[in-house]
């Protein structure tokens, strides 16, 4: 009898610890400043342990997720970040990759530029072969300035893609405010333009990927199956993240800075305007019924740009619930390990994730929203 007394007393025991447990997993505060912390930490380290890139270790992919470390060190000064930071740009030589004239080769840069401005011993960073790239990239001709290359269609300015809008201006940004050379900036802008011009869509306030998908008026307009025109998550995450980037860095004096500010303000309302319910945009923007689930790189970009306009004062606190909202669902997407899942493959336009799926930069979005998150009150 005692026995029995003594089983029912220890599964009672157990019971009550499983069910306290569960109640302490459903109201984890994934807004608890050391819970943020923790969660980013142990993003960067799974993400490390897992190396990945497409083409090689300076591409773009590594670009954008060290970009992302780069800004969770400047928020948390966790010196993790910046010992992941120095050990790759030794790796890579302190080398863009190697397509001059293409803009996703010099996105590695901003975590070199950072790591030198916040490195204390003299000439650690070699900044020579970001400045030979910039060099190259703007001033040189080449057949895409100059309007001539024929061998790929409308692919006959500098940043063809709105991608490209987060690889390298925020690398000429920085690189002309810490050499103090504005004639860097002047040159951003003039291409800047060229790609706002041809892909922004004033009436949808979202960015075209590229040419592909910019309505002409005719029957060969690529649409979603609502009928509506095709904007990529992504593609646009990839341009309000590096508006926010930009603006951190652009001098406040400068001329046309109030273009940037207006074009992330009009971009952010319309971000606002179609967030789901659950908090994460769909891959496409306007058809998330194409695929009706949450996609973790364009949310991650889409958070960061948002929580820092509020936080920096761009943004008004109507911002707030809808950014609180998103951070909440990025991070139910992380695994326990700190894998970040529900990422979209390397791709150019709406394609589905899944809870397995993960990328560099994704994880680098990820850490970018956190960066701002921890800041918000």
């Amino acid at each position: 009898m005692n026995k029995s007394i003594l089983a029912i007393a220890t599964a009672l025991i157990l019971f009550t610890c499983s069910e306290a447990q569960k109640t302490t997993l459903e109201q984890k505060d994934v807004f608890n400043e050391t819970q943020i912390k923790e969660s980013m930490i142990k993003a960067l380290e799974w993400q490390e342990a897992h190396p990945i890139f497409a083409l090689h270790p300076s591409d773009w992919t590594n670009g954008a997720y060290y970009t992302g470390v780069a800004r969770a060190h400047n928020t948390t000064k966790n010196m993790m970040y910046m010992a992941a930071l120095k050990n790759q740009a030794v790796k890579n030589n302190w080398n863009t990759f190697k397509r001059l004239h293409h803009a996703d080769d010099v996105a590695i840069s901003y975590s070199y530029l950072y790591v030198a401005e916040n490195e204390k011993r003299r000439n650690f960073a070699d900044l020579e072969p970001t400045k030979q790239f910039l060099d190259a990239h703007l001033y040189e001709d080449n057949n895409w300035k100059d309007g001539t290359n024929k061998s790929k269609e409308d692919k006959t300015i500098l940043w063809w893609w709105c991608d490209a809008l987060f690889m390298a201006p925020p690398v000429i940004n920085l690189y002309a405010k810490q050499t103090e050379q504005p004639k860097y900036l002047d040159e951003m802008h003039k291409y800047y333009m060229e790609t706002y011009n041809r892909l922004y869509d004033k009436e949808e306030k979202l960015f075209a990927r590229d040419m592909r998908f910019v309505w002409k008026g005719n029957d060969n307009d690529r649409k979603e199956p609502n009928g509506k025109k095709v904007f990529w998550s992504r593609g646009n995450g990839w341009v309000i993240g590096g508006l926010a980037l930009l603006l951190e860095d652009m001098p406040e004096d400068y001329e046309h800075r109030g273009f940037y500010v207006n074009l992330f303000k009009e971009m952010a309302a319309k971000i606002l305007e179609i967030q789901p319910e659950d908090g994460l945009w769909r891959t496409s923007l306007l058809s998330p019924e194409s695929y009706d689930h949450g996609e973790v790189s364009g949310s991650g970009f889409h958070t960061f740009a948002l929580a820092w306009g509020i936080n920096n004062g761009l943004l008004d606190k109507k911002y707030t619930p809808a950014v609180k909202k998103a951070w909440k669902a990025l991070a139910a997407s992380q695994h326990e390990d700190g894998r970040v899942g529900w990422v979209q493959n390397i791709g150019a336009f709406p394609e589905p994730a899944s809870v397995d799926s993960w990328q560099n930069f994704g994880t680098g979005a990820f850490l970018l929203a956190g960066s701002e998150i921890l800041k918000l009150e």
